[in-house]
């Protein structure tokens, strides 16, 4: 089984970091309680970067990462983030190898 993972990067309208914030907030509440195939979902911020949220996915592999993809909370994030930023990138990864928590067990 091949993990799955993204880094997506946020950058901020001037004076939306708390509305963003607290839609990430609502969001992962979601994410915690109803998809067992996201294995880690943490935002971040940057020191020094006020206006950036840099977020971490790991999946399950690639069809938890579609099946996130369809819940209607991350659509309807997905959506209203719109409206609170300057841009967005997105880097996927394939996770080789790791060490913690044991979230990551069995990966290559």
């Amino acid at each position: 089984m091949t993990r799955m993972a993204l880094v997506v990067t946020h950058h901020l309208a001037a004076g939306h970091e708390d509305a963003f914030d607290a839609l990430t907030a609502r969001t992962l509440e979601k994410i915690r309680t109803s998809e067992p195939g996201t294995l880690v979902y943490a935002v971040h911020t940057t020191p020094g970067r006020p206006r950036e949220r840099v977020f971490y996915e790991l999946y399950q592999d690639r069809a938890a990462f579609e099946t996130h993809e369809t819940y209607l909370h991350v659509r309807q994030f997905l959506a209203e983030r719109l409206a609170h930023l300057d841009s967005v990138d997105v880097t996927f990864l394939e996770l080789q190898s790791a060490a913690g928590t044991g979230l990551v067990a069995g990966t290559a």
